[in-house]
């Protein structure tokens, strides 16, 4: 990646709505030239996708909660199953006492103790500590 690419994908995080006309101009490239440079950061992987980014409050998903998962095994191959409970929008792999590290989004804390009642059936799980959100400072997306 060139500083030219830098640029286009940094303006692309900030507003991936953008002409590519107002592209180009954000980084001194033509429409074409720009719409070119996209299609090979896609081709690529860099760009992975294009979407919205959405208020989680506005959609009533108020509750944020980081969950550590212990196990009693490997739990690399059970992506499938954190999958499959949709109030997890992210879920890693990690090094450390826990296995596992979740990201879940409830509208109640309700819900949350349910999402950890799903996560203990998942085969392998031998505990889970949750940490919730109170307040976020910022997120940020990776810089190029």
């Amino acid at each position: 990646m060139d500083e030219v690419d830098r640029a286009l994908v940094a303006e692309l995080q900030r507003d991936a709505a953008q002409s590519y006309a107002a592209l180009g101009r954000a980084v001194g490239l033509s429409a074409g030239a720009v719409h070119e440079r996209a299609r090979k950061l896609r081709e690529r992987g860099v760009i992975r996708a294009t979407t919205v980014e959405v208020d989680p409050v506005a959609l009533d998903r108020p509750v944020l909660a980081y969950v550590m998962v212990g196990a009693d095994a490997w739990m690399g191959e059970s992506g499938g199953a954190f999958a499959g409970i949709p109030e997890i929008t992210e879920a890693h792999v990690i090094a450390g006492e826990a296995s596992v590290l979740v990201k879940v989004r409830t509208a109640t804390t309700e819900q949350l103790q349910d999402v950890l009642r799903r996560i203990y059936d998942i085969e392998g799980v031998t505990g889970t500590q949750a940490i919730v959100v109170l307040e976020t400072f910022f997120e940020r997306p990776v810089r190029p």
